[in-house]
C-alpha cells in the first residue's frame, strides 16, 4: 500500500499523547524491572565471551535521521565483523539479515533474545525520544542503502520497540512480509491500537513467537 505522507506525519494530538504515554509508560517500567534489568547485566557480563554489558547499533529512524540504539549484546564481542562471512547463510529474504542457528549468539543471547529481554534497553531509547514503545522496526543503515521507495515508507514515523510485525508473523515473514505489516500498522495507528499492540508484547514475552 501507498501512504500520504501529509496525512500520517500530519497529526499532532495523536503524536503528543503518543510520545506523553512512551515517556511515562518507559520510565514506570524501568522502575519496575530494574531488578531483572540488574540480573541480566550480571548474566550478560559473566557469559563467557568477555564482552560488554551493552551493544550500541546504529539504526535509522524517521525521515532517515540515525540514532544510537542501545540492547543487551546477546552475541560475541566480534559478531559485527563476521557478519560478511554469514550472508550467504541468511534465510530471510529482501534488505534484511536472519540466522536461525546464528553461531555468534552466546547461549545467554539465545534466552533473552527467545523471550525480548535483550530490547529492554531500548527504553531508554524511547525516553530520548528517538524510539516509541511502538511502531516499525529501525532498520540498520545497510538495510536501508537497499530499500525501494516503497520500502522507505517505514521511515515516516518514529521506530518502536515492538510493533504489529513483532506480534504477529516476526521471523516466518520474509522483509516484503514486514515492510507491509509495518505499513498496515502505520496507516491504522492510534493510541488503542498501540496499547492492544503492548498487551500483545507482553503476552508474547511471556509465550514467545517464533523470536531468535
Amino acid at each position: 500500500m501507498w501512504l500520504d505522507p501529509s496525512k500520517v506525519q500530519n497529526r499532532p494530538i495523536y503524536f503528543s499523547v503518543k510520545r506523553i504515554m512512551d515517556i511515562f509508560l518507559s520510565c514506570l517500567g524501568l522502575i519496575l524491572i530494574s531488578p531483572l534489568l540488574l540480573v541480566i547485566c550480571l548474566f550478560v557480563k559473566f557469559d563467557g565471551s568477555h564482552g560488554k554489558i551493552f551493544y550500541i547499533q546504529e539504526r535509522v529512524g524517521k525521515n532517515g535521521k540515525h540514532f544510537k540504539m542501545f540492547k543487551f549484546r546477546s552475541m560475541i564481542p566480534n559478531a559485527d565483523q563476521k557478519l560478511a562471512e554469514l550472508k550467504a547463510q541468511n534465510e530471510v529474504h529482501g534488505a534484511m539479515f536472519k540466522m536461525k542457528d546464528d553461531p555468534r549468539v552466546t547461549k545467554i543471547g539465545k534466552f533473552i533474545r527467545k523471550y525480548s529481554l535483550d530490547e529492554l534497553p531500548q527504553l531508554f531509547n524511547v525516553i530520548s525520544g528517538s524510539m516509541s514503545l511502538v511502531g516499525p522496526r529501525p532498520p540498520i543503515p545497510s538495510e536501508v542503502a537497499e530499500y525501494t521507495k516503497y520500502d522507505m515508507q517505514r521511515l515516516l514515523v518514529v521506530p518502536g520497540c515492538t510493533g504489529l510485525w513483532q506480534t504477529t508473523a516476526r521471523n516466518s515473514a520474509d522483509f516484503g512480509e514486514m515492510v507491509n505489516l509495518d505499513l498496515e500498522y502505520i496507516q491504522k495507528s492510534s493510541l488503542l491500537f498501540d496499547l492492544k499492540l503492548m498487551f500483545d508484547t507482553v503476552k508474547i514475552m511471556i509465550r514467545p513467537n517464533a523470536a531468535y
